[in-house]
């Protein structure tokens, strides 16, 4: 059975458009407009074409920020997916962690990567449920007052590698490096991030979770998790490789998994120049690319 842990009010969410200008060198971002609802912004995500994807002028509706999370667990490597429903195609996919980015985090986009990593993986030991820490800052708690922590221990973020081509937003530089590209049928910035976590050793009995969000008959935003469902899921590495292989983190146990009709999400399908053109990839696939 599921449990909620948080409710709030999505009418607070605002963002802005985005102008993109891009050379085969460098991309460089710059909302533009009046803030955006999030009802707004989903009306303005309709497909879009360009003729040279290395070399473009263009609006988009919305900024999002990916994470490829890298985890360590027991001497293993593994890539952290999350499990997607998208009743609009048809489908459900593996993606990265994932969220649009808010107004006021549009020029440090970082900002909105820590906390969709604080909202939606979930590590619960015996004792508590682990924050995360950043280069020394703390991420946000979102639940904390439904999921107590566990002081004493916590999971450390640290940057894993950058991508080769700068990303600016107006003269600045993303220091992190982040790939980024145009997702062409939703009319998106998208900035992927590269990032490893580091696991406390005293957490023998360590579970993983995803917090699901949906909206209530009254219109609320709910976040809630399911032991039975956990939808966070381990694609495990091996000499520097995704092996196929897929599992779930529960009670310290690593769990075969299998999902059924199984696909990734366009985050990692092929791209080319600046651009992706694909609604998703197969699975396993796209695991190369990360």
């Amino acid at each position: 059975m599921s449990r909620i842990i948080a409710r709030k009010n999505p009418v607070v969410f605002k963002t802005q458009a985005i102008h993109v200008k891009a050379t085969p060198e460098v991309l460089c971002y710059t909302p533009v407009g009046n803030p955006l609802s999030f009802s707004e912004m989903q009306a303005l995500r309709q497909p879009v074409q360009i003729d040279d994807p290395d070399n473009f002028d263009l609006t988009v509706a919305n900024l999002g920020v990916s994470v490829d999370l890298t985890l360590h667990w027991q001497g293993r490597s593994f890539h952290v997916l999350v499990r997607q429903e998208r009743p609009d195609h048809g489908d459900n996919v593996l993606k990265l962690i994932s969220g649009y980015v808010p107004a006021h985090e549009l020029r440090i986009p970082m900002l909105t990567v820590m906390t969709e990593i604080a909202e939606e993986l979930l590590l619960e030991t015996e004792r508590g449920w682990l924050q995360g820490c950043y280069q020394g800052t703390w991420l946000p708690t979102p639940y904390a007052e439904t999921l107590p922590l566990y002081e004493k221990l916590n999971f450390e973020l640290t940057p894993h590698s950058g991508a080769t081509r700068p990303v600016l937003c107006r003269e600045l530089h993303l220091i992190e490096r982040p790939r980024a590209y145009v997702h062409l049928p939703t009319n998106s910035l998208q900035l992927v991030y590269q990032m490893r976590i580091d696991l406390p050793d005293r957490c023998r009995k360590l579970t993983a979770l995803h917090a699901d969000e949906y909206l209530d008959n009254h219109g609320q935003l709910i976040a809630s998790i399911d032991y039975r469902r956990p939808e966070l899921f381990l694609a495990e590495i091996e000499n520097g490789r995704p092996n196929g292989q897929l599992f779930s983190l529960e009670q310290g146990e690593l769990v075969n998994r299998r999902p059924k009709h199984l696909w990734l999400s366009e985050a990692l399908a092929q791209q080319r120049g600046w651009v992706i053109d694909q609604p998703r990839c197969p699975w396993p696939d796209g695991l190369e690319r990360l």
